[in-house]
């Protein structure tokens, strides 16, 4: 028998394209109650000598020099995005590896577990893996050279930088191989896309928002604050002239005045009504007898405070 080769298997005949997020029964198993994990199908996937070309002993290997998420920058500030190319062959055989891992992650599902499948599962998953790193690393460079180019409003280089990873993550998980241009093409497309949407998002939110945070901006409590010492000293001042009794008050006019302006906190001033009847008085003689009181607290305070 023949040995294919990934080019081979790109090269058949293509089935007519199908919803990709949601598999017709001919291209998955049947549902037998287990978890699915998405992929793109590709018609390569159905023949038994796929794995042996993909996975084989005889199959390619692709390296892939891992890329730092930083972008490199010159001396000068300019941003430098070195990408390790790979050739539209080896792009091609990277996806349908990692489309027919996942491929055969689903004819997994559902079955009863074993060992050997267990296994097998592993397998498929640490392929992968594998596979989507080095498609990741080997285009996350795409970022910062497109992010350099396009200018969005009111966007640092850093949140470009960000969004365009996010893009080229999501990017891999919806590109065809069978359509046939290349990843590079449909990943530009994708940032382009993520910084857009980012643009418009942060000109929406400046609407609202029109400035930055600014610390000038907020309101200034230091009148509010100053008010507030003040009462307090005012309120000691108080409760010392009533302590030790420097305004000459009565044991009646004593107990108007801590009814009427109660010094604790929490508590409420009482009505004259009320007091007149603790008392035995009318309200017209709380009024005068609180009027009195507050003129020898006045002149106390005064000369305690002058002292």
């Amino acid at each position: 028998m023949t040995t294919m080769t990934p080019t081979d298997l790109g090269k058949r005949t293509r089935k007519p394209r199908v919803d990709r997020t949601e598999a017709a029964p001919a291209e998955r198993p049947a549902d037998s109650g287990g978890p699915r994990v998405p992929y793109i199908d590709h018609p390569s996937f159905a023949q038994p000598e796929t794995a042996e070309a993909l996975w084989g002993a005889h199959a390619d290997p692709i390296d892939v020099e891992p890329y730092s998420l930083l972008p490199e920058v010159e001396g000068d500030g300019e941003v430098v995005a070195r990408r390790t190319a790979l050739s539209r062959t080896q792009e091609q055989t990277l996806f349908l590896r990692y489309n027919y891992a996942k491929y055969r992650l689903n004819q997994l599902a559902g079955r009863r577990q074993t060992p050997s499948l267990l296994d097998e599962e592993s397998l498929w998953r640490r392929r992968a893996a594998a596979v989507r790193e080095k498609i990741i690393h080997a285009n996350l460079p795409l970022v910062p050279a497109v992010a350099k180019r396009k200018r969005v409003e009111g966007v640092d280089m850093a949140d470009k930088i960000s969004e365009g990873y996010l893009a080229v993550l999501r990017s891999v998980e919806y590109f065809d191989v069978s359509r046939g241009f290349k990843f590079s093409t449909y990943a530009c497309r994708a940032i382009l896309a993520a910084l857009f949407r980012l643009g418009t998002k942060t000109q929406t939110y400046r609407k609202h928002v029109p400035a930055q945070y600014d610390m000038s901006f907020e309101p200034d409590d230091s009148g509010r604050r100053r008010e507030h010492e003040q009462r307090t000293d005012v309120k000691e001042s108080v409760r010392r002239v009533l302590r030790t009794n420097d305004a000459g008050l009565n044991d009646v006019q004593r107990e108007v005045i801590r009814r009427r302006f109660p010094l604790d906190d929490g508590a409420r001033p009482q009505p004259r009504w009320k007091i007149g009847r603790h008392l035995g008085v009318s309200t017209e003689q709380v009024r005068r007898i609180e009027r009195m009181s507050l003129d020898r607290l006045g002149q106390a305070l005064d000369v305690t405070l002058s002292a």
